[in-house]
């Protein structure tokens, strides 16, 4: 009979652990996917003397990868999007991605520095 080397065993204790962990982390993702975007609430402030807003919406065309929900900075909409695991990012902060719509807003005013949002064109 074979001896049970440290390989194997360790080999087998990783295909456990992950079988075990994948049921989790599968309903937790499909959850933060699957979530109702519009359950989200609507914010009106003024963050560094910037007006941010967010509302969900019904918007069509680019506006679906925001998930139903629609952000603006000075009044001009920030282009925003819901990745699969839940978190949110812009088209000015596209690589920091943030836990809410409104950090999002938030990141995007850090990042323009004072700078004014210009449009982004629907294709």
């Amino acid at each position: 009979m074979p001896e049970l080397s440290r390989r194997h065993a360790l080999t087998a204790a990783a295909v456990l652990a992950t079988a075990a962990g994948v049921p989790a982390v599968t309903a937790l993702t499909a959850s933060a996917a699957g979530s109702d975007h519009h359950a989200l609430p609507s914010f009106d402030e003024v963050y560094k003397g910037r007006r941010i807003q967010g509302r969900p919406s019904s918007g069509g065309g680019h506006h679906q990868h925001g998930g139903g929900y629609a952000v603006f900075v000075d009044g001009v909409e920030l282009h925003v999007m819901r990745n699969a695991d839940g978190s949110w990012i812009s088209v000015v902060s596209h690589y920091d991605p943030v836990p809410t719509p409104r950090a999002a807003a938030r990141a995007a005013v850090d990042e323009l520095q004072g700078a004014e949002l210009l449009p982004f064109p629907a294709n």
